[in-house]
């Protein structure tokens, strides 16, 4: 596989250690891509469902994630300054040492750097998942404008790393879950977030050099699954269809898959299991 050219090198021994086995063991690799507000443990029932089917899984945190949630919640500031581009850059490296192209999965902010990145050229299969919009989708739902606020709503915040109360966390994340449950999710997975990456989102379309830009465009893109959940009030499926209009345009294979019922909080509440199926399913029908 042809190098990925990054700028700094910024992955810590334990994922370079995991990249190290997923290049012994020789099977398909996934790489798995988090968003804002959580850390890459919480893909951890992902990658032992991923192993079973016979892939070998990669979960590499943001740069500078701590390991754990408590350690997290210690020292918010270190998520502060989070840049797409270097968070796109820190997976760039992490895919430019496997030894073969990876399968990329991605949720949230993650979803849009899985596609910024299968835009290089770089993945055998994508699946985007609430995935945040690029730069040329227009379409911001009132729900959306109201889960970004406690971010957007001082431009302060740019400069920051901001926590959800759980009535904020319960709006954008859980809205369609039983209170006991979104009340476990938070406490089990929550932590801080930068809050430069919803500005760079935000100001996208007035900005011509965003990095919150995608090249739909490539033919080398690879297949691609875009899956929205229906009652997402972050990502709601009218941000999801815009993106895959927009995706439609490259040769490559390109899908669209809606979950009923579902919300921001798909790849983590108890229905984890039906997403995490049908982007496998993806993967295997097109690597």
């Amino acid at each position: 596989m042809k190098p990925v050219e990054c700028r700094t090198l910024t992955l810590t021994e334990q994922e370079r250690h995991d990249i190290e086995r997923a290049n012994e063991l020789g099977r398909q690799p996934v790489l798995l891509v988090h968003g804002l507000w959580l850390l890459s443990s919480s893909w951890d029932p992902w990658r032992t469902l991923i192993e079973e089917n016979g892939f070998v899984a990669v979960a590499p945190g943001w740069p500078d994630d701590p390991e754990t949630v408590t350690q997290g919640r210690e020292n918010p500031d270190v998520f502060a300054h989070k840049m797409i581009g270097a968070v796109t850059d820190h997976y760039a490296e992490a895919i430019s040492l496997l030894t073969r192209k990876p399968a990329l999965i991605g949720h949230s902010f993650g979803g849009l750097i899985v596609q910024k990145l299968a835009g290089t050229g770089v993945a055998a299969a994508t699946v985007a998942i609430d995935a945040a919009p690029f730069r040329g989708v227009l379409n911001v739902p009132l729900t959306s404008i109201r889960a970004g606020a406690p971010i957007l709503r001082n431009p302060v915040n740019r400069g920051r790393a901001i926590a959800l109360t759980f009535e904020e966390f319960t709006y954008s994340w859980a809205n369609n879950l039983p209170e006991a449950e979104a009340r476990n999710l938070y406490d089990t997975y929550h932590v801080a977030a930068s809050g430069v990456p919803l500005f760079q989102d935000v100001l996208a379309n007035l900005n011509p050099f965003t990095e919150a830009k995608v090249d739909v465009d490539n033919p080398d893109r690879g297949p691609l699954l875009i899956i929205a959940g229906e009652k997402d009030n972050t990502i709601p499926p009218a941000i999801s269809t815009a993106s895959f209009r927009h995706q439609q345009r490259n040769p490559g294979v390109t899908e669209y898959l809606e979950i009923s019922g579902r919300g921001h909080s798909l790849t983590i509440d108890s229905g984890w299991p039906d997403v995490a199926r049908a982007a496998l399913n993806f993967i295997q029908r097109n690597v």
